[in-house]
């Protein structure tokens, strides 16, 4: 199946530029968002604006959603106006928000029985993959689903796999969110510790981000602390909710992930202090209350 069509439900931070680069590859994009306000910038560049889950999926070739929580999930696609009862039969559904396995797999199996083709396929690299198209994309579901959906993959990311069954791109980026909490943390701690020696912060982070302390978050997240700045490129509310799947789904498998525990519970404490729309480098604020 050719794909041409493209329904995109969730316009936010990331959103918005994963549409845009779908439009820059030659694809029609229809898009839905519940503040329309969202949607504006990208469909000045090209969208079309639909006012409803139902419009913006019916007769499209494939549908993606970008959305926030597990329960904008089952709100997108479940009920008389959700995708599964509206996407046209052998159309792809593609969501790549991160959610819980277990709605993916229920997802799939709803999908499978109207005759359409699901995928689960969060990402990975924050506001500047999406930005710039370098997204990290990881991909549950049948084979067959997945090839169909590479065009558009191709279109957003440069690390494309496919993880196996309906539910393993979820548990993929479950194990992703946990290598970040710890990360996170230890490039905070880090810096805490430098400031609690009397130490030169940037003097300090260039001495040891090119080493075997490196990371994406030390050499990304750690510039934003230094420069201050504390936008999201993911927010803290929404990693507080990764954080959260990823445990239980570590408890139903009998198992306690001491470092996530640890890190979710400072996320928490920033929640509570009304941070949570502040970047997850704003984690740097827990060590220096």
């Amino acid at each position: 199946m050719g794909i041409k069509s493209v329904g995109f439900i969730g316009i936010g931070v990331m959103g918005k530029s994963m549409a845009y680069n779908l439009i820059k590859n030659g694809f029609d994009v229809y898009v839905y968002s519940r503040t329309k306000s969202k949607a504006d910038e990208v469909v000045g560049k090209g969208a079309l604006w639909c006012s409803s889950v139902k419009e913006c999926v019916s007769q499209k070739d494939a549908v993606i959603t970008m959305v926030g929580y597990p329960k904008d999930v089952e709100e997108v696609y479940f009920g008389s106006n959700g995708i599964i009862e509206n996407a046209k039969k052998g159309a792809l559904i593609i969501d790549m928000t991160t959610t819980s396995p277990v709605l993916s797999e229920k997802i799939y199996s709803l999908a499978t029985e109207k005759g359409l083709y699901a995928v689960d396929a969060p990402v990975s690299g924050g506001d500047k993959g999406a930005e710039n198209a370098t997204l990290s994309i990881m991909a549950g579901g049948d084979k067959e689903s997945f090839e169909m959906a590479l065009p558009l993959f191709k279109a957003l990311g440069t690390t494309i796999i496919y993880e196996g069954k309906a539910g393993s791109g979820q548990h993929t980026k479950m194990s992703n969110q946990i290598a970040i909490a710890g990360a996170i943390a230890g490039v905070c701690e880090a810096i805490r510790y430098g400031d609690l020696a009397g130490l030169d912060r940037r003097l300090m982070l260039n001495s040891i981000k090119n080493g075997a302390a490196g990371s994406w978050q030390m050499s990304n997240n750690g510039e934003n602390i230094l420069s201050n700045n504390f936008d999201p490129g993911f927010f803290i509310k929404h990693f507080i909710k990764d954080m959260k799947i990823a445990s239980s789904e570590a408890e139903v498998r009998g198992e306690k992930l001491e470092a996530l525990e640890t890190v979710l519970k400072m996320y928490e404490a920033l929640e509570n202090d009304g941070l949570g729309d502040m970047g997850t480098q704003a984690l740097i604020k827990y060590y220096e209350k």
